[in-house]
């Protein structure tokens, strides 16, 4: 009888550790965020020429199921836009330095490939709810923008600079803030606590 209360008390410390595990790396499949953060002056500029894209939004739906089909499309976007749109700078395309705008005459610079594909997300029938603006930090300390899809699943990175749709947590970025799910034009500050090694912003 001993043996069996062990044997009963070990699979209950087994089943402890896995229910923890689980719940770790479901709250890591979400970016932790915070309170609210200041508008990058571009997405400011961007919101008072196409206010339309910069209201509130139904925060219910914010996290989209993540079906079979909904993922194709995901994957699908994210490959089109990323090879019908050219790389430039705002300098080359605008003439100024910081300048948020869909692609222009198929070219663009990161946030014309984010907006682009968040405006064919939507489209496609994602709530705009689910499709954040992100910005984030790459390893050089160069800012850099990204499309973070919200799902059920968690949150996944849409990147000019990366082929593949990647969780939030499995890209080489410091999260820094993104959109609010509750508003297209405002946003909230993510703690990203994860170990990269990154320069600092110039």
């Amino acid at each position: 009888m001993g043996h069996i209360t062990k044997t009963l008390a070990a699979f209950a410390a087994t089943a402890t550790l896995l229910a923890g595990a689980s719940a770790t790396a479901q709250a890591q499949s979400f970016m932790p965020t915070t309170g609210l953060s200041s508008q990058p002056i571009g997405h400011y500029e961007f919101c008072q020429r196409v206010p339309r894209e910069c209201g509130a939004t139904n925060a219910a739906g914010a996290q989209v199921d993540l079906t079979r089909e909904l993922w194709a499309k995901i994957v699908e976007v994210n490959n089109l836009v990323n090879t019908m749109v050219t790389p430039v700078t705002d300098w080359e395309l605008w003439g100024v330095e910081e300048f948020w705008a869909y692609p222009k005459n198929g070219y663009g610079d990161c946030e014309a490939y984010a907006l682009e594909k968040r405006r064919q997300l939507i489209q496609a029938g994602v709530p705009a709810a689910s499709l954040l603006m992100t910005v984030v930090r790459q390893q050089n300390g160069e800012g850099h923008a990204v499309l973070t899809v919200n799902t059920t699943m968690g949150d996944f990175i849409l990147d000019n600079l990366e082929p593949r749709v990647l969780r939030w947590h499995e890209t080489d970025y410091e999260i820094l803030k993104r959109v609010s799910e509750r508003h297209a034009g405002q946003w909230i500050g993510v703690s990203d606590h994860r170990n990269i090694v990154v320069g600092s912003v110039r």
